[in-house]
């Protein structure tokens, strides 16, 4: 399991936290809703649904002991109607007791999406909603260019002998069948271009160390930074900062609106 710094992430990932934002206003709160945070990170997203629903409760999930105990001591403690859980999103443990589900840049960590969907589908009451957005078909696709021509190059090869694909992006059209087949009633499944935009090199760099950890941590400990430099090297010479410094990075992302009927 991938070992998270919770505050090396929260500096790095600022725009999942405003695409997450974006994302909140899609699940349509009145201010008394259960809502289910999957894939809760550092826990900043959750405690800002968590302060929409003053007269409800969020329940963030996460598969990281790290993250769990910073957003608790972050977040949980100043909010009665928040709690942070350790737990697998692939294993659901609640039934019939949210109105709400809510993930963002999380779901494409699993390997397996049928059963987080079959996990969603259990949660949700009837007539809930979830509102879901992850990496999707051609996520990142420069990015993981560079990965592919890296992990087989010396003397990075050793560390990567089945060369598998580490996340599931997956498309729109797919996405579909697994909400049907769960028995979840698809309202949107798009994927959506953005832009992923890091302050130069060191930018680029802290948000490869702390989001793309199913490759850097195949990597010995004592050669993750030079791992991460050499990632930051080969697509910034492919892709040059702007003029005023900025990289940016195409993303992909699948977005998903479902209701239970």
């Amino acid at each position: 399991m991938p070992r998270w710094d919770p505050r090396d992430y929260s500096q790095n990932a600022r725009a999942q936290a405003i695409w997450a934002d974006e994302l909140a206003s899609l699940l349509k709160l009145r201010g008394d809703e259960a809502v289910l945070d999957l894939g809760s990170g550092d826990g900043r997203v959750t405690a800002s649904i968590a302060d929409r629903v003053p007269i409800g409760h969020v329940v963030g999930l996460d598969s990281s002991e790290q993250m769990v105990r910073h957003a608790r001591t972050e977040h949980g403690l100043s909010r009665s109607n928040l709690a942070f859980v350790q737990g697998d999103m692939q294993s659901i443990p609640f039934v019939d007791a949210f109105d709400r589900v809510f993930s963002n840049a999380a779901i494409h960590w699993a390997p397996d999406h049928s059963q987080v969907v079959a996990g969603i589908a259990r949660a949700l009451v009837p007539g809930g909603r979830a509102v879901l957005q992850m990496g999707g078909a051609g996520n990142a696709a420069p990015i993981l260019r560079v990965l592919e021509g890296l992990i087989v190059s010396d003397p990075w090869a050793p560390f990567f002998p089945d060369r598998k694909e580490r996340y599931s992006f997956l498309d729109d059209h797919v996405y579909a069948g697994l909400l049907e087949g769960s028995g979840l009633e698809p309202v949107e499944v798009t994927l959506l271009p953005k832009t992923m935009r890091q302050q130069g090199a060191e930018g680029l760099a802290g948000w490869i160390r702390t989001t793309w950890l199913l490759y850097t941590e195949s990597v010995p400990q004592h050669l993750r930074e030079t791992f991460v430099q050499a990632i930051v090297d080969r697509y910034l010479a492919l892709h040059p900062p702007d003029d005023v410094g900025i990289v940016s990075v195409p993303m992909v992302r699948l977005q998903v609106v479902a209701v239970r009927p």
